[in-house]
């Protein structure tokens, strides 16, 4: 059988479908834009849609595969101690000064802001969440509240507040975090609700007396998954003598001493902030603003070390946030899908941005300019709103803000936009 051979540069190849910008041939980047640059950190992308879930902080493989080892566990052996805190209802002693730090550092937080405030004004648009530091709000249109479509999203600007400028989202308070985790649907009435990060601390080895809660001396036993006290009548016994005893002599007791100590010192540093109000005038307004980023930067960094121990969930579709845990069974989700879980919120966990947001607004260089313009927003930067409103009161720009705040970007005047490419 005769075979026609074609020529060799008659063969049909396969052609080369690799794209020029290839993965393995390196783009240059500009400078401060590498990934391997720990320090650079872009502008935040805009807010999500509202019927998108938030990401997960753990991959949901590793939640299935830590819930295969922990039913697995429980099979083996089905009544065990619970070891490690505070799993087990026991403080961890080295997150009690960290606590401590981080419950004083809001407070100080507060009163700074509140300062600052009253020379700084803050605009608050009436129908979304958007904020502007600075005496005249900026023109960009960013609005999605009701009736932006007839507005053009423009913002329609009203004085703001000092918790607008530090949102807290607010979260049941637990007695007994271990023993009793979740509030039901007919307690919602009857249980407070305190902002999240001053549960936490209190979790954490914060006492407070307006919000007591209960402090085990001994680990708790679980049984096939659920938690058994087995000295809790004993410990109810002692609750009620140690009421009669604090009647007596505050002093009795081995905790009641230390605890009496730190509420001394609670009261001499309400008293030391009295004596700084006095004298805000000689004060500098520099150095209450350098203060107040100091004390934001020591609440967001010991927060995130409590977190890392003791649990916080948030809801994958609205910002109820829960310390503790498990998740409250309270119907008041009001998110995308929530008939088909009936009100209840879809609980996962929370990172520190669901704990105390950062509300990152539009960086303003000169506070006596033109607002900024809509037209030129890509030529901006954006900084949470505690860091612009110390930025504006005199403190240095962090360094860990300074490409989020665009700084080495000079932005075209309003006639030269077009002219820009």
């Amino acid at each position: 059988m005769n075979m026609i051979l074609k020529p060799q540069h008659l063969l049909l190849k396969k052609p080369n479908l690799t794209p020029f910008f290839s993965s393995k041939t390196p783009i240059p980047l500009p400078y401060g834009t590498e990934t391997n640059d720990p320090s650079y950190k872009d502008v935040p992308k805009p807010v999500r849609d509202k019927s998108e879930r938030k990401p997960y902080v753990t991959p949901m493989k590793m939640l299935i595969k830590r819930a295969k080892e922990e039913k697995e566990a429980r099979k083996l052996q089905p009544c065990r101690m619970l070891e490690n805190p505070p799993d087990n209802g026991l403080l961890v002693p080295q997150l009690v000064p960290v606590a401590y730090q981080v419950y004083e550092a809001r407070e100080v937080l507060l009163s700074g802001i509140s300062k600052l405030v009253k020379v700084i004004p803050v605009q608050k648009c009436r129908f979304c969440h958007e904020l502007h530091i600075g005496h005249v709000g900026h023109e960009i249109r960013t609005c999605t509240g009701p009736g932006s479509g007839m507005r053009s999203s423009t913002h329609v600007w009203r004085k703001g507040r000092v918790h607008d400028v530090v949102f807290s989202p607010k979260s049941y308070h637990l007695y007994d975090r271990v023993g009793k985790p979740r509030v039901v649907h007919d307690e919602s009435r009857r249980v407070p609700r305190i902002p999240a990060i001053v549960e936490l601390c209190i979790q954490a080895g914060v006492d407070l007396e307006k919000h007591p809660t209960k402090r085990r001396t001994k680990p708790v036993y679980s049984i096939e998954g659920r938690i058994v006290d087995f000295e809790q009548a004993k410990e109810n016994d002692e609750n009620e003598r140690n009421l009669h005893d604090e009647n007596l002599d505050p002093l009795m007791g081995s905790d009641l001493g230390t605890k009496f100590d730190e509420a001394i010192n609670f009261i001499l540093d309400k008293e030391t902030d009295q004596l700084e109000e006095s004298h805000e005038g000689v004060t500098d307004l520099r150095e209450i603003s350098i203060g107040t980023m100091e004390s934001w930067f020591k609440m967001i960094s010991g927060a995130k070390k409590i977190m890392e121990k003791y649990g916080v969930l948030t809801c994958g579709y609205c910002p109820e946030v829960q310390v503790g845990p498990k998740g409250h069974k309270v119907r008041m989700c009001k998110a995308t899908k929530h008939q088909h879980r009936d009100g209840l919120h879809a609980w996962q966990e929370a990172t520190i941005d669901d704990l105390v947001a950062p509300n990152y607004v539009w960086h303003v260089r000169d506070t006596n300019g033109l607002p900024l313009d809509n037209k030129l927003k890509r030529y901006y930067g954006k900084a949470p709103a505690v860091v612009e409103l110390c930025v504006q009161a005199g403190a240095p720009v962090p360094d860990q803000y300074r490409s989020m705040m665009r700084l080495d970007v000079v932005p075209p005047d309003r006639d030269e936009v077009d002219l820009v490419a």
